[in-house]
């Protein structure tokens, strides 16, 4: 592979899978960057040699200065510089920044024409529309990682836009799935941190639990296939083999399956449009047997309905409910609220004052913070 990619958020689960990829098909490595975790970040340093690296906590930079400081790697520290590693020179940036934080590095990428391969969803979740327009205003591809989203995107290859008539977005249900409140009550941090099939963050793992995860991934389809909330479908897929599957007018359906790996996704958006013999273990429908598909429960997990009404009503309202349930995870993690409390976080957040919609990253902003601050003086 013949490409230099910046890799934001390397230390994560996403981030250290995509080196993975790049190891495996001989890459190279533009730019790191990582929140936190400089002992992991000066490792991956040492082994790909970026021109830069930037850690997101200012009060890391030290630690990471001093650890780099025999090599010719230049160390920069700051929520700015991870973005602004974003704009440097690269073939493809892989956005894999927890949360809302990643927005403005997805902006970057999009202005300085980089081709982005995004893992943050939470950046269409609270400004697709604003996404979107620089994404078509600079004439760069945008490329999607989650393995939902690049399922949808492999089956709308060489078709027409035009002709979706629904599309079906799959869930693994998390480890909860068929539970009812009364469980979900006393559901700990352990407990919701077991997924069945997926290896994956604390954050995006807890968002399973409680299928907010779907409700986000509903809103970044639909930014990122241009379709409305109704023509998107959820079906709890517990097996984890179709990874979505889109019908079309004419009522045939294109699904894309494969095993639970997103190393699959992830390099498909690093070589695409080619596609070349991956890590992954393949396939075998043998061993895989039947699958299965249910609907889900909105009312049990009302984290998903929060979600799914944010999208219905647009403009700020899914920043909002965004920005509730990562303040509330958050602190369901660290033991000072309960499983259905990150739900009713949500909920509550539907009901705030919100600023007008004008289009813009500060009043973004503003309505995370709105949200965030309600959280926590109801915790």
């Amino acid at each position: 592979m013949n490409r230099k990619i910046t890799v934001l958020g390397s230390t994560g689960s996403i981030g250290t899978q995509t080196l993975d990829v790049i190891r495996h098909l001989n890459g190279a490595v533009e730019g790191l960057a990582a929140h936190r975790n400089t002992a992991l970040l000066e490792k991956q340093a040492r082994e790909f040699c970026p021109r830069r690296v930037a850690v997101g906590d200012p009060d890391c930079y030290g630690a990471l200065k001093t650890a780099l400081a025999d090599t010719d790697i230049e160390v920069s520290a700051g929520p700015q510089a991870v973005a602004a590693l974003a704009a440097e020179p690269a073939d493809a940036v892989l956005n894999a920044v927890v949360g809302i934080a990643g927005l403005e590095s997805t902006l970057a990428a999009l202005e300085a024409h980089n081709t982005l391969a995004l893992a943050n969803k939470e950046s269409l979740v609270t400004g697709g529309e604003l996404v979107m327009h620089r994404a078509k205003e600079t004439k760069t591809p945008l490329l999607p990682v989650d393995s939902e989203h690049s399922a949808i995107f492999q089956c709308l290859n060489g078709e027409n836009r035009d002709r979706i008539e629904r599309i079906i977005l799959t869930a693994s249900g998390g480890p909860f799935f068929g539970r009812d409140r009364a469980f979900l009550a006393s559901v700990t941090p352990d407990q919701a941190l077991r997924h069945p099939n997926w290896s994956m963050g604390a954050k995006i793992t807890v968002d399973s639990a409680t299928l907010m995860n779907k409700g986000l991934e509903l809103i970044e389809a639909m930014h990122l296939f241009s379709v409305r909330p109704e023509q998107i479908e959820i079906h709890v897929h517990r097996q984890s083999i179709v990874h979505s599957a889109v019908e079309f007018t004419d009522g045939a359906v294109i699904a894309q399956l494969g095993t639970a790996d997103m190393r699959i996704p992830i390099q498909y958006a690093l070589t695409y449009p080619d596609r070349m013999p991956s890590l992954s273990k393949p396939l075998s429908l043998f061993d895989a047997g039947a699958l299965t598909f249910e609907r889900p429960d909105p009312q049990a997990f009302s984290c998903l309905s929060a979600a799914v009404e944010a999208a219905k009503r647009g403009g700020l309202w899914p920043c909002a409910v965004n920005g509730a349930n990562e303040a509330a995870v958050a602190l369901f993690l660290a033991g000072k609220l309960s499983f259905l409390s990150i739900g009713e976080m949500a909920q509550r957040a539907l009901s705030l004052p919100l600023p007008a919609w004008d289009g813009s990253l500060s009043r973004i902003q503003e309505t995370d913070r709105i949200a965030r601050e309600m959280v926590r003086a109801l915790a």
